[in-house]
């Protein structure tokens, strides 16, 4: 069930985009501020109608200029999350539940109520009015009403960016377990590159208006290209499940297709269970070479690897791409450092991670 996405666009700004995204999982739509992202979002909501386009979710056609099809935003069935939540105040939880539910005939609910609020966790909520709810919470539940609508596309436009740190740490999970138990596809935009490496499947990266790059999230953030645009935040994302879990010391081990990392669970954290699916993210500076392993240090992972290319990033260091039989990770080393090892493409390296910088 992919999304297809043709859309040209110019009042001001010109955005001009024609993709094929999956069917279901998140796709993030990652740029600067003022590249597109909320004008594309629009334009496949049908909150704006774009000079051209053509617009279709699992072959249901909503909008082809070609044809003479336009749907408007009423007919189509999404749900949508903004920055703010939006909900009516003078209404209780449930009741902003009910209606989001109310305006799908019986016939067409694939989500019930009592679904969304399992998934979401807000039974405890139900009785409240949003005046009396967190930031996270009013999200939560602003997420719950947009499911409530059994949408057949959720489109959530930087639902976090009005969260301070800590209430963004609180609902990522939630977001997470939504786009692990739902087959609703997202388009989520975002500009913060963490909340890409946590949550996205795939990603479409918007540059002027234009589409940069697009694949999936561990690929194209591994691109050197891709990565030195993203200055201290480059990194690469590793995807694996959970090997072992040491109580003792706190330590989850994930096991992937190169190797095996130890990592310190992020404060709060749910707890893991052997088996389940895990990403963490590895910054570039928090990866540092060898040419032989070290047997007498504190880092706790250490992991043969073999250079791939080197690009400049700065007059003083270059960014490193790494194979770990099969996976990618980058680091970030001075010139000095490379001229020493005498770093080159295709060298055996061993790749030295501290268990306190992989970020779950």
């Amino acid at each position: 069930m992919a999304l297809r996405l043709a859309l040209r666009h110019a009042t001001g700004f010109s955005l001009e985009v024609d993709v094929r995204l999956p069917g279901q999982g998140v796709s993030a739509i990652f740029g600067p501020s003022g590249c597109g992202k909320t004008t594309l979002l629009r334009c496949v909501a049908g909150l704006t109608r774009p000079a051209a386009g053509h617009v279709a979710v699992g072959g249901q056609v909503w909008q082809d200029d070609a044809a003479g099809v336009w749907r408007p935003t009423h007919a189509r069935p999404l749900g949508m999350v903004f920055q703010e939540a939006s909900l009516f105040p003078h209404l209780t939880v449930h009741q902003n539940l009910d209606f989001g539910r109310r305006r799908v005939p019986a016939a067409e609910r694939r989500v019930s109520l009592e679904q969304a609020i399992e998934l979401l966790g807000i039974g405890h909520l139900l009785a409240r009015r949003p005046a009396g709810l967190s930031g996270g919470e009013r999200q939560r539940v602003a997420i719950a009403r947009a499911l409530a609508t059994s949408p057949r596309l959720l489109l959530m436009d930087e639902p976090l960016a009005s969260l301070d740190a800590a209430r963004k740490a609180e609902l990522l999970p939630w977001f997470e377990r939504l786009a692990r138990e739902l087959r609703i596809p997202v388009l989520y935009v975002t500009h913060a590159l963490d909340e890409v490496a946590r949550l996205a499947d795939h990603l479409l990266l918007l540059d002027g208006g234009r589409v940069r790059a697009q694949g999936p999230a561990h690929a194209l953030l591994g691109q050197l290209d891709i990565a030195r645009t993203h200055g201290d935040a480059a990194g690469a994302l590793i995807d694996g499940h959970v090997g072992a879990v040491d109580g003792t010391h706190h330590l989850l081990q994930l096991d992937f297709a190169g190797g095996t990392l130890l990592c310190v669970p992020p404060p709060g954290s749910a707890p893991r269970a052997l088996g389940q699916p895990l990403r963490v993210r590895v910054l570039a500076r928090d990866v540092s070479l060898a040419l032989s392993p070290a047997h007498d240090s504190s880092i706790l992972n250490v992991l043969p690897a073999t250079v791939q290319d080197l690009a400049d990033d700065g007059p003083a260091q270059l960014l490193v791409a790494l194979d770990l039989a099969g996976t990618r990770l980058l680091a970030r080393v001075t010139r000095k450092s490379v001229a020493q090892l005498g770093l080159r493409p295709g060298q055996r390296v061993f790749a030295q991670i501290k268990g306190v910088a992989v970020l779950d």
